[in-house]
């Protein structure tokens, strides 16, 4: 339950003016959520476009007291933080996101709150790329929108080999998946073991072993040192020719450049891809131009669900701020707060 207005430690309610809402690009936030609870009518400015670097940004959020960020779309680097002296409270969606320096906002005060996302969204999107890429359901819809008909010959799923990199939560429903379609699963991540793999019936392989094996790999780890460039040249070349990837995670994991290599000189035969090491994706990126390619704008959690679960509990975490007991913290602020 949140705290009423009356518990309040110091006067903010008449002090803030100005919410910022960053990288909406379906223009949805303010449809999403009910954000006139927020006592005091602040002013409400809604960021349709991204802003493309830390200047742009400096400028565009100088005034803002609250700042609603959309996952990790929007780095705040410490160089950042120090520039909106007006912060004080900033919010992203989902309880994690490496593109905020939580220490940075903690030094200047600012409590960083986040908030739930829906824990199914990445994996659906998964499959949706699988049997897009198996199914070659945009070469076909392309060209049936040209006139064409039967471009090419397309693949089952039955009897081949799904290699989950990382079997967490959504590693674990994308193996479930894989066994409707009589699939065998092979599983691999650096403290997996034989008995973890088999809870969600897959078969705990090495590394190299799932590369070599795999008709598809599927990529569900967190981003982090260790997995940085985990999907490389060397790890690439191990897969069959006829194999494919999929990487609903976060780009870095695989080094872009090699892949990009490897799918132009056909040394595996496709991927689909959710995520890049720059986002939104530049217009004259290289990856545009491969045809055996299928390509989502980081979508994955872009559901109507998720934005108003998100969005929602964004105004839960300002009017909860605004009375004095902030939830769901990231950072420690202390008594600052």
């Amino acid at each position: 339950m949140l705290p009423t207005l009356s518990q309040a430690r110091d006067p903010r309610l008449t002090a803030v003016t100005r919410i910022a809402i960053l990288d909406d690009y379906q223009n949805v936030a303010l449809d999403c959520a009910d954000w006139e609870a927020i006592p005091g009518s602040p002013e409400i400015v809604v960021f349709r476009e991204h802003l493309a670097d830390e200047d742009a940004v400096a400028e565009a959020l100088a005034d803002f007291d609250v700042v609603v960020a959309m996952r990790e779309r929007t780095p705040f680097p410490a160089s950042l933080i120090e520039r909106l002296p007006k912060l004080r409270l900033l919010i992203t969606t989902g309880m994690r996101n490496l593109a905020i320096d939580m220490g940075a906002a903690a030094a200047r005060g600012v409590p960083v709150c986040g908030t739930a996302l829906l824990p199914y969204a990445a994996f659906e999107h998964a499959w949706a790329l699988i049997l897009a890429l198996v199914k070659r359901i945009a070469r076909e819809d392309r060209l049936m929108r040209e006139g064409g008909w039967q471009a090419g010959v397309s693949e089952g799923l039955h009897g081949k080999t799904l290699g989950v990199l990382g079997l967490g939560k959504l590693g674990a429903k994308v193996a479930r998946v894989a066994h409707a379609f009589d699939m065998r699963v092979i599983a691999w991540s650096q403290n997996m073991t034989d008995a973890q793999a088999a809870e969600h019936g897959a078969t705990r392989v090495e590394k190299d072993d799932l590369f070599r094996e795999a008709d598809i790999v599927t990529i569900h780890l967190i981003l982090s040192e260790r997995t940085r460039g985990l999907v490389g040249a060397r790890e690439l070349s191990l897969m069959k020719p006829n194999a494919m990837l999929v990487n609903t995670s976060r780009g870095p994991i695989v080094d872009e450049a090699a892949l990009i290599e490897a799918l132009r000189a056909g040394r595996i035969a496709g991927a689909g891809l959710d995520v890049y090491d720059t986002e939104p994706l530049p217009a004259d990126h290289p990856l545009r131009d491969l045809a055996n390619t299928v390509l989502t704008g980081h979508t994955g959690y872009v559901m109507l669900e998720n934005y108003e679960l998100s969005y929602s509990q964004a105004v839960e975490d300002i009017r909860a701020w605004l009375a004095g007991d902030p939830v769901r913290v990231l950072n420690d602020v202390g008594e600052r707060t």
